[in-house]
């Protein structure tokens, strides 16, 4: 897994690249969490290049969701692959977090 990002004025977009699972998630929670200390509370997660997430993957996106908007911001998912997204209906996720087509949309939506 890879993880990119940038800043577009008060938003942190962060670019999540390959599989996310039980070995990958910990690197994300730690990049996500740091984020959130440096101040960095309005958060939109790329996953155009996201192939595959397990229910890890969902539990460091929940956390960081409900860590975020405790601290005024929110995370905003932005360009899910079908097949990603499947997973995220199945878990009800869906009802929890916000999706968007594309990162333009999801940065607009602050």
């Amino acid at each position: 897994m890879e993880i990119g990002q940038i800043q577009q004025g008060t938003v942190t977009i962060v670019s999540v690249v390959g599989s996310l699972d039980a070995l990958t998630a910990p690197q994300l929670t730690q990049h996500l969490d740091a984020q959130l200390q440096a101040g960095n509370a309005k958060l939109v997660v790329d996953l155009a290049k996201l192939d595959y997430t397990s229910s890890a993957g969902l539990r460091v996106l929940l956390n960081t969701v409900k860590e975020a908007r405790s601290r005024g911001g929110d995370l905003r998912l932005a360009a899910v692959q079908a097949n990603v997204k499947k997973v995220f209906d199945m878990s009800g996720f869906v009802s929890i977090m916000q999706f968007y087509p594309d990162v333009a949309a999801a940065v607009a939506s602050f």
